[in-house]
C-alpha cells in the first residue's frame, strides 16, 4: 500500500500537474528514495492507524475525541497517526511547536509501554527521524492525491495546499543526507508552484 500511495505522486503531480517528464536516472533516484521511505515505515513497530489523523477528524467529547472518518484504518506505522497530525493538510505549526508535542507523545508512550521499537524507544532523536520520514512518505502521496482530486474529480481548491506538501517534503528531504537526492527532483516542481503564482 506504501508503494501504490508514493506512485500516485509522478503520475499525478509530477506528469499531470506539474508536466515533467523524468529521465531514466530521475526515475531511479525516485525508486531509490521510495524504497528508503518504505524500509522505514515497515521497520517501524506497528499499531492500529487512522491514517487521516487530523484536526478536522477529531471532535472535542468528554472522555476522549470523537474520530471521524475511519473507514480506511489499517494496522501500520507507530509514527503514522503523529506525522498526520503534526503535519496536517491545512494548518501549519512552528517546528518548535512540533518537536514539543512530539516529545510528549514519546514521553507517555513509553511510559504507556507503546511498542515504540529498541531503538526509537531509547532515543527521542531517532523516533523523530523516523516520524519525519514516515511523514514524508505522505505528504508526496498527498501531493499526488491533491493532484488527482483537481485533474481527475474537477476539485481545482485542493491545488491551493500544494505548496505546503512541497515545503514539508523538501524541508525534510534537505535534512536527511540519504534523501538528499530527492530535492533535485522537487526543486523544478517547486519553481512551476512559484511560477504559476503559489507561494512555496
Amino acid at each position: 500500500m506504501l508503494a501504490r500511495e508514493l506512485a500516485l505522486f509522478p503520475e499525478w503531480c509530477v506528469a499531470r500537474e506539474c508536466g515533467v517528464t523524468w529521465s531514466d536516472a530521475e526515475r531511479a533516484t525516485w525508486e531509490r528514495m521510495c524504497r528508503l521511505l518504505i524500509g522505514s515505515a515497515l521497520a517501524q513497530p506497528t499499531v492500529a492507524v487512522h491514517r487521516d489523523w487530523m484536526p478536522r477528524n477529531l471532535m472535542v467529547a468528554d472522555p476522549n475525541p470523537g474520530i471521524l472518518d475511519f473507514q480506511d484504518a489499517v494496522r501500520g506505522p507507530i509514527t503514522y497517526d503523529l506525522a498526520s497530525l503534526l503535519r496536517d493538510a491545512f494548518i501549519s505549526w512552528d517546528e518548535d511547536i512540533e518537536l514539543d508535542w512530539a516529545v510528549r507523545y514519546w514521553e507517555q508512550a513509553r511510559r504507556a509501554g507503546l511498542p515504540l521499537g529498541e531503538a526509537m524507544g531509547h532515543d527521542f532523536g531517532e523516533f523523530w527521524r523516523a516520524l519525519e520520514w514516515m511523514g514524508l512518505q505522505r505528504h508526496l502521496k498527498i501531493l499526488g492525491i491533491f493532484c488527482r482530486l483537481k485533474h481527475r474529480d474537477g476539485k481545482p481548491r485542493y491545488a491551493e495546499d500544494l505548496p505546503r506538501f512541497f515545503n514539508y517534503a523538501n524541508r525534510v528531504a534537505m535534512r536527511y543526507v540519504p534523501l538528499a537526492p530527492l530535492v533535485r527532483l522537487l526543486a523544478p516542481l517547486a519553481g512551476h508552484r512559484v511560477s504559476t503564482g503559489l507561494t512555496f
